[in-house]
């Protein structure tokens, strides 16, 4: 029988452990959960392979989960809010 792979990124934070006790509470027979420590460096660059941006992060088959994706700092949204443009 095959398994998915599940990959969590953590860095140890309480919304990392929440997240760990969520996946392995949902996680089925065929599921194969495997926690990763981000301070590890050859884990941070398979998160940046992966596109994480920020933790905790949730890889499922090789692919970041829909949840996990799109966040982290965005220039563009920064400078939508007002970063780098003068107050006149």
């Amino acid at each position: 029988m095959s398994k998915r792979k599940i990959e969590i990124f953590s860095a140890g934070c309480p919304a990392c452990e929440e997240t760990i006790q969520m996946v392995n509470s949902i996680a089925c027979p065929s599921c194969e959960v495997e926690v990763l420590d981000m301070h590890q460096p050859d884990v941070a660059t398979r998160a940046r392979q992966y596109g994480v941006r920020s933790v905790p992060a949730v890889v499922v088959d090789g692919k970041l989960a829909d949840c996990c994706a799109g966040r982290g700092v965005d220039e563009t949204m920064l400078k939508a809010a007002g970063v780098g443009v003068p107050l006149s």
